[in-house]
């Protein structure tokens, strides 16, 4: 009866951060002159949204979290380094290799490339990327440096490198990296960290805790890039794309279909359950404190997932999309930016992963942090992001330009930003991508290319990922400057 009650409040919880997407829905098809074809539809998906939403996050409390805290302070007491890197990497790679926002993109850079860039290749790249920087995050919290550094000098790096990338791969590089993260990994992830910091004499869970994600993000743009200047500078000719989608070509039961798309939901939950029940059972040789409850908790995440997937597909993708291609249709270039803003902030504030780690957040440092705050920062920053990523589009500017000038305002401010908050930004900026708001703007970005003369699709059909991951820790961290400069205000004048 209490997880009953527990799942009602949940869902009404879910289904009042899921209206600001249906109004935003609903007052463009007004300006637009049109009404929905599919009222009913839209309803239902909102509801199916909202269900699964609640039972993720339910889930989570469930398993994941104390599975990723426990595990970290198990790993911290036995104190032994190489297991806890080892475990870090193992986690990185098996969260990644099956991140179905990094399967959709990567598929959709082979089509657009027409083979050059190899969809699997890509995925390998990133995964290998997130694993080595997991263990090199896990490092950092042993020996409590500070993340600024790591920042300071890997976005130093990431600027460098995309003066010499060619176009062609700049846009899919940023995008890859924000798409690393999504609403499984990023709540273990963060789980891992406080858990690791808090059993850590001297680390702080808010300064130290956070971090992974945003290094999670910031080092497959390197390595994504460095493939891209390989690939191109050898100029190997396009490899044709294999047609092998069994999805269309051979379900067509409805029935079928779902099972199979369990099928693939199982898939990218079970190498997180792989790693997770490996060292726990071979490695501490430990066995789980409750097992049936951390089963339970890992089928709700499941089934939770599974429908908000089908939830979006059904309610809100077909009337986003049909809505992007009525605004470039229309050449109505204000709405254009009206619904690049609208779309990224009402989408940001239905994330079921930033929810989750504003939750960590408040948690961490409570008294200091608001989990509502941080979302809303958060959104206007997405929504910032994704407008100024849509008028590089259209305007037809250099996404090098765009992309440099942004990681250089990034690294201006962590200078000044609060040492305290500076992790938590960057987390924030990784946890904007995943599978409310990539499609959304992926197939905002690449209607728009396809549909505006003289822009090349995969050039300029990439990248809005990328915008919506930076200006996130852009207006997290002049929020934190401007409460610390406040806060000094008061009390001198106290």
């Amino acid at each position: 009866m209490h997880t009953l009650r527990l799942f009602a409040g949940a869902f009404l919880h879910a289904l009042n951060n899921l209206l600001p997407i249906i109004g935003v829905v609903l007052l463009f098809q007004l300006l637009l002159g049109q009404w929905p074809e599919d009222a009913a539809g839209m309803a239902l998906g909102l509801l199916i949204v909202a269900a699964g939403i609640a039972l993720f996050l339910q889930g989570l409390e469930l398993s994941i979290f104390p599975l990723g805290k426990s595990l970290a302070n198990q790993f911290a007491r036995k104190g032994s380094v190489p297991i806890l890197l080892c475990f870090g990497f193992a986690m990185g790679f098996s969260a990644v290799i099956a991140e179905p926002a990094l399967i959709a993109v990567a598929s959709q850079a082979e089509l657009v490339s027409q083979g050059r860039i190899q969809a699997l290749t890509l995925r390998l790249i990133v995964a290998l990327s997130v694993g080595l920087v997991m263990a090199a995050g896990v490092l950092r919290i042993i020996l409590g440096q500070g993340l600024h550094w790591y920042m300071i000098g890997g976005y130093s790096l990431v600027v460098l490198v995309t003066f010499f990338a060619p176009p062609e791969i700049v846009g899919l590089a940023y995008d890859s990296g924000g798409v690393t993260t999504n609403i499984v990994t990023v709540p273990l992830i963060a789980a891992m960290g406080i858990g690791l910091a808090a059993s850590i004499k001297g680390r702080n869970p808010l300064m130290d805790g956070f971090g992974l994600v945003a290094l999670a993000v910031m080092v497959p743009m390197v390595s994504v890039q460095l493939y891209g200047i390989v690939t191109y500078s050898l100029g190997a000719a396009p490899l044709p794309v294999p047609a092998n989608d069994i999805q269309d070509t051979v379900i067509h039961s409805p029935w079928l279909r779902v099972v199979f798309d369990l099928v693939l939901m199982l898939r990218d939950v079970t190498p997180i359950l792989v790693v997770v029940l490996f060292f726990q059972y071979l490695v501490l040789k430990r066995s789980l404190s409750n097992p049936t409850r951390v089963f339970f908790g890992f089928l709700m995440v499941l089934v939770g997932l599974y429908a908000f997937v089908v939830g979006l597909k059904l309610g809100l993708f077909p009337i986003g999309t049909r809505m992007a291609e009525q605004l470039i249709g229309q050449d109505r270039v204000l709405y254009i930016y009206l619904f690049a803003f609208a779309i990224g902030f009402a989408t940001t504030m239905a994330e079921p992963a930033l929810i989750a780690v504003g939750h960590q957040a408040e948690q961490a440092a409570p008294g200091e942090l608001s989990a509502r705050a941080i979302r809303l920062v958060v959104a206007l920053g997405v929504a910032l992001g994704i407008t100024l990523g849509v008028h590089r589009i259209i305007s037809g500017g250099s996404i090098h330009h765009f992309i440099i000038g942004s990681y250089l305002l990034v690294l201006l401010l962590i200078w000044i930003c609060p040492r305290n908050i500076l992790a938590l930004a960057f987390d924030l900026g990784g946890v904007t991508t995943s599978e409310v708001t990539v499609p959304l703007i992926t197939a905002l970005g690449i209607g728009l290319a396809s549909h505006i003369e003289g822009r090349n699709v995969l050039i300029d059909g990439f990248g809005l990922i990328a915008f919506a991951s930076i200006y996130p820790i852009v207006t997290v961290m002049i929020y934190a400057i401007a409460a610390d400069l406040l806060f000094k205000y008061r009390r001198a004048s106290s």
